[in-house]
C-alpha cells in the first residue's frame, strides 16, 4: 500500500476522513461481517467526505456561536427555547440523513436488516473527526432508541417516540437524552430524589432537579425517578420518557439555565427543574437502573469512539503540520524527536481504535448477535468501562501534545487543536469518572467472574499467532498474560480496600495485555492475507511500551525504531515480512 503524503494538505480538513484513516478502515473490516462492510465501506467513505468538507467547517462556526437558551417568552411565560446557529441544524440534517443512528435498528436502503452496532461506532468516529460534542446528543438518541426498543412493550407512547427516534428523515426526527445526574447524587444514583406519582396507566408525575442535563432540550428523554414508598438506592428507581412537548404543549418542567462550560458547545447542557412533568413508565416499576445501563454501555461506547476519533484527527492535525512546517531548513518531521513523538502518537491511537471496536464487538454480539451466552455479556461488562476510561484519557493526552506540535498557533482559538483539547477534557467525565469506571471493573470480576472469559479471549488470540516475525512478541505478551492472571488472583484474596487502591493499575493492565493480543492476532492476519508486516510493528512498539521493562529508562538499550520506521507506522507504508526477519546465525 502506497504511505499517504501528508504534506499536499494544508491542515486536518477539506478531506475524506475515511479513505485517510487506514486505522478506521481496518478495525471497522475486522469486526464487521463481509457483506456488511461491503455495503459498510462506500456509505463510510460518503460520510467521511460530507464530515471532512462540511460538517468540520460548521463545527468551527457553532463552537463560536453556542446554543442559547430562552427559557421565558417576551411575556415572561416558560417558554424553553434553545436558538441554534443554522450551522448545527446543518450538520443534524447531514448526519442523522445519512443513517447514523437509524441504520442500527432499521433496515436501510438496499439491505433486509439494519447494521451492527460497530458500524454505528464507525459513523460516530467520523463524525468526532470534526465535533466529539455533537456526537453526544446522537450517541443519547441511539442509546433511547435502544431502550425503547427493548422496553416498550407494546406501548403506542413509547413505540412512537421509538419510531422518530429512528427515522432516517433528517428534518422529521427527534433526538433524545439521558436526565441522570442530581446534585447530590453525582455519581452516586442511588441518592436520586425526583419523585414520581402515578396517574393512570402508564402515566406519571415527575417532580425534582436534574442536575447536569445534556441534550436539554431532546424531544424525548430518559429519566429516573423514584415511586412513593420505594426502597432506597438504585433498586427504587423507575425510568420513565419526559418529552419536551405534551399535546403540543410545553411539559411541566422549566429550563433554568445552561452551563458555561469548557468544551463541547454544540450540545447544551443545562439544569433543569420538573415540576409535575409528564413521564411514561418505560418497563416495569423499580427497573429503571437495570434499564439505563443498557443505554449507559452503549454511551461509554460511543464516548470511547469520540475518544480515539479525537485522537485520529489530533494526529492527523500533526502530522500535517509535521510535513508542511520547516525550521532549520527541514520539515520537522525530519528530526528524530518529532518522528518519535508521532510513531507513539500513532500507536497510541492504533492501540485504542483496536480495543474499542473490540468492545463495540462484543457489545453487538450480546445485543445483536443472537450470543445469549454469559461469556459474551461478561466480556462486554469488563471491556465497556475499560474502553471509555482508557481511551478518554488518551485523549486528553493526545490533544494536548497535538496543540504543541502546532506551537503558538495551537493555543489560538482559529486553531482548532484549541477546541479539540477543551472538548477531550469532558471525555473523562461523561459517563462515569475514572475512579467509579475502575469500581465498575471490580464489581465485574467479583461478581460475575469476567476474568474468565477475558483471559480466555487474551489466549485464544495468541493461540491464533504463530509467524516468526511476530515470536518475540507474543512471547512478551503470554509474559504480560501472566502478570495480569498473578495481579487477578492477588486482588481477588486482597480485603477491599486495597482492590480499590489498585483497582486503576488492573484497568491499565488488562487494556494492555488484551490490546497486546488483538494486535498481534491482526498482525497474523495482515500478514497471512495481505503479505504486509506493518501491523506487526505496531505491535512490537506497544507491547516495548506498555508490557516490558526497560532499564535507564531505555537510553542504553540502542533502540532506533522510530526512526527505522517512521513511514510504515506514521504514514502507512506497506512492509514486507521478510525485512523484519531475524537473520540465521552464521553456521561455525
Amino acid at each position: 500500500m502506497d504511505p499517504i503524503d501528508y504534506g499536499r494538505f494544508e491542515s486536518g480538513r477539506h478531506c475524506n476522513y475515511f479513505e485517510l484513516d487506514r486505522t478506521l478502515q481496518r478495525e471497522v473490516s475486522r469486526v464487521t461481517s463481509e457483506p456488511d462492510y461491503e455495503w459498510a465501506h462506500e456509505r463510510l467513505a460518503d460520510f467521511g467526505s460530507v464530515v471532512g468538507n462540511t460538517i468540520a467547517d460548521n463545527a468551527d462556526t457553532v463552537d463560536s456561536h453556542g446554543p442559547i437558551l430562552h427559557t421565558y417568552d417576551a411575556h415572561g411565560d416558560v417558554w424553553n427555547h434553545v436558538e441554534y446557529h443554522p450551522k448545527q441544524h446543518e450538520n443534524e440534517r447531514l448526519a442523522y440523513g445519512a443513517g447514523i443512528v437509524s441504520d442500527v435498528f432499521e433496515a436501510p436502503p438496499g439491505r433486509d436488516e439494519p447494521m451492527p452496532f460497530t458500524h454505528h461506532l464507525a459513523m460516530e468516529y467520523l463524525l468526532s473527526y470534526a465535533d466529539p460534542g455533537f456526537t453526544c446528543p446522537v450517541a443519547m438518541t441511539a442509546g433511547v432508541a435502544l431502550v425503547l426498543d427493548k422496553y416498550a412493550d407494546g406501548d403506542p407512547v413509547l413505540e412512537s417516540y421509538y419510531e422518530r427516534l429512528v427515522t432516517r428523515d433528517g428534518d422529521e426526527n427527534v433526538e433524545g437524552a439521558m436526565f441522570l445526574t442530581e446534585r447530590q447524587g453525582g455519581s452516586d444514583v442511588g441518592a436520586n430524589e425526583t419523585l414520581a406519582e402515578h396517574v393512570e396507566g402508564r402515566e406519571y408525575r415527575l417532580t425534582g432537579e436534574k442536575w447536569f442535563c445534556s441534550n436539554v432540550d431532546a424531544e424525548g428523554t430518559l429519566v429516573l425517578g423514584r415511586t412513593p414508598d420505594a426502597p432506597d438506592g438504585t433498586r427504587g428507581l423507575s425510568l420513565f420518557l419526559v418529552p419536551h412537548t405534551v399535546d403540543g404543549e410545553l411539559n411541566d418542567q422549566l429550563y433554568r439555565r445552561l452551563k458555561d462550560k469548557l468544551g463541547t458547545i454544540s450540545v447544551p447542557t443545562g439544569e433543569v427543574e420538573l415540576h409535575g412533568a409528564t413521564g411514561y413508565l418505560v418497563g416495569e416499576e423499580g427497573c429503571g437502573f437495570r434499564y439505563m445501563t443498557d443505554m449507559l454501555n452503549l454511551e461509554r461506547l460511543s464516548n470511547a469512539a469520540a475518544s480515539v476519533a479525537l485522537m485520529g484527527r489530533c494526529l492527523l492535525e500533526s502530522k500535517v503540520q509535521a510535513a508542511t512546517r520547516e525550521a532549520f531548513g527541514s520539515s520537522i518531521q525530519e528530526y528524530p524527536l518529532m518522528k518519535r513523538d508521532l510513531v507513539d502518537m500513532a500507536i497510541d491511537h492504533e492501540a485504542a481504535t483496536a480495543f474499542t471496536f473490540e468492545a463495540g464487538r462484543v457489545f453487538d454480539r450480546r445485543e445483536r448477535g443472537g450470543d445469549d451466552s454469559d461469556d459474551a455479556h461478561r466480556l462486554m461488562r469488563l471491556l465497556v468501562p475499560i474502553a471509555k476510561s482508557r481511551t478518554a484519557r488518551m485523549a486528553v493526552d493526545t490533544a494536548s501534545y497535538a496543540m504543541e506540535i502546532q506551537g503558538g498557533n495551537g493555543y489560538v482559538n482559529e486553531f482548532v487543536t484549541h477546541r479539540l483539547l477543551r472538548d477531550a477534557q469532558v471525555l473523562p467525565i461523561w459517563e462515569g469518572t475514572s475512579n467509579v469506571l475502575a469500581l465498575d471493573v471490580l464489581r465485574a470480576l467479583d461478581r460475575e467472574n469476567a476474568h474468565e472469559p477475558l483471559l480466555e479471549a487474551i489466549q485464544s488470540n495468541l493461540d491464533d499467532v504463530d509467524h516468526p516475525v511476530l515470536s518475540e512478541t507474543r512471547e512478551a505478551v503470554a509474559v504480560g498474560l501472566k502478570e495480569l492472571s498473578d495481579a487477578l488472583t492477588t486482588l481477588a484474596t486482597e480485603d477491599t480496600e486495597y482492590a480499590q487502591l489498585r483497582a486503576k493499575e488492573l484497568a491499565d493492565l488488562i487494556f494492555d495485555a488484551f490490546t497486546a493480543s488483538l494486535l498481534l492476532a491482526e498482525a497474523q492476519t495482515d500478514i497471512a492475507e495481505l503479505d504486509d508486516a506493518r501491523t506487526a510493528l505496531v505491535a512490537e512498539r506497544f507491547v516495548d511500551r506498555t508490557l516490558r521493562n526497560h532499564e535507564a529508562r531505555g537510553i542504553t538499550s540502542g533502540d532506533r525504531f522510530a526512526l527505522e520506521h517512521f513511514d510504515a507506522v506514521v504514514r502507512f507504508e506497506s512492509v514486507a515480512p521478510s525485512e523484519l526477519a531475524t537473520a540465521e546465525p552464521a553456521d561455525d
